[in-house]
């Protein structure tokens, strides 16, 4: 047995004697905690289930495919494939989106083609992040401001520029 596969049994023993050593009621504060966090949770479905209806709705509907093409020259020319627009315009929302739209452009094109590995490269290296500021948001129960959402959209911009200019000199 490796080191490896006692890192979490021992984390969890040592909160254990952490508590034992303090005297606090373990049993009770677990309790209380994964009551908080069941609340929590379904304080979230809400939201979850408004961005995965608006994502499919969007990708159902053909308006990726429009806004992709309306966009294509333009991006063409600034050297990011028309084809990984829709990946761009799905990831900042949706993580399974994006997964669904990255499986699409990977069947019908080849992932060692500068496509392909554009939208490697954009998946590995982007968020989900208007999702993850749904749910934080929601967790908090703030409303976010608009200074994380032009945040959010720079890194997001940021990342889909870097994706193709890193690939551009990787694999070129």
């Amino acid at each position: 047995m490796k080191l490896t596969d006692m890192v979490v049994p021992l984390v969890i023993g040592c909160i254990l004697l952490w508590g034992l050593v303090r005297k606090v009621n373990i049993t009770e504060e677990f309790t209380a905690g994964a009551a908080q966090g069941l609340r929590d949770a379904a304080e979230l479905v809400p939201i979850l289930v408004l961005l995965m209806t608006a994502v499919g709705m969007f990708t159902a509907s053909g308006a990726a495919d429009i806004i992709s093409s309306i966009f294509g020259n333009a991006a063409q020319k600034l050297g990011f494939p028309q084809e990984c627009l829709p990946l761009v315009l799905i990831r900042p929302v949706s993580g399974s989106g994006a997964l669904a739209a990255a499986d699409r452009l990977l069947t019908t094109i080849s992932p060692d083609s500068f496509e392909g590995r554009v939208a490697s490269v954009l998946m590995a290296s982007t968020e989900t992040t208007f999702y993850t500021i749904a749910v934080y948001s929601g967790a908090l129960r703030k409303k976010a401001g608009s200074r994380i959402f032009i945040a959010a959209a720079a890194a997001d911009i940021t990342g889909f520029v870097l994706s193709a200019l890193t690939v551009r000199l990787m694999f070129r």
